[in-house]
């Protein structure tokens, strides 16, 4: 079934996605997450990736790693839910990623991102951001769920290939370094950035 096929279906997702964004929302502003970038200026995209605007506008260069993200939860739900309608995949897919960010933006998770990562001034994404990565993820699900398994792939090989040339970081790497940081790899990030 089409992801956006049904007039009442897609109501009905529609307010289940609100509502989940809702709920992020506020669980964030709870948490202490400011709403909206500190700096004073608030941007749709921001490409300085070492800088106070890094998460915490609405779009920065790692939220292609949460169109990555909607390409391996739309996997994932394939995998073990595939009598689910796709609709419903995606709704699952929003609150899985919805509550990422809420445990991305834990204390746990920032201090494990500041001792582990070159990420050493990184303080949480603003809520503003948050609502553009799980808007990526969307994205990321919604281009796969048009496309073949191959070309899939192929956007992400290209997504994080381009990350890794113009960040040196990229979802692989970020996962490596929060799991296991590899001194080479962080003296290598950080040339990048002159830390």
């Amino acid at each position: 079934m089409n992801l956006l096929s049904n007039e009442l279906s897609k109501r009905k997702m529609a307010f289940a996605i609100a509502a989940l964004f809702l709920i992020t929302i506020g669980m964030l502003l709870w948490q202490g997450r400011v709403p909206f970038c500190e700096c004073g200026s608030i941007k749709i995209w921001t490409a300085a990736v070492v800088s106070a605007e890094n998460s915490q506008q609405l779009f920065d260069p790692y939220s292609f790693t949460h169109i990555t993200h909607g390409v391996a939860l739309f996997f994932l739900l394939w995998l073990f839910a595939r009598k689910i309608p796709l609709r419903k995949r995606f709704v699952v897919a929003v609150a899985l990623e919805a509550l990422w960010e809420i445990l991305e933006n834990s204390a746990f998770v920032i201090e494990r991102y500041r001792a582990a990562t070159i990420s050493l001034n990184y303080y949480g994404d603003s809520v503003f951001n948050t609502v553009g990565d799980i808007f990526a993820m969307m994205l990321g699900f919604y281009i796969v769920s048009k496309l073949s398994w191959r070309w899939s792939l192929g956007v992400v090989i290209v997504l994080e290939l381009l990350l890794l040339y113009f960040i040196r970081d990229n979802l692989i790497l970020n996962m490596v370094m929060l799991l296991h940081p590899i001194p080479a790899i962080q003296a290598w990030q950080a040339a990048l950035s002159g830390l």
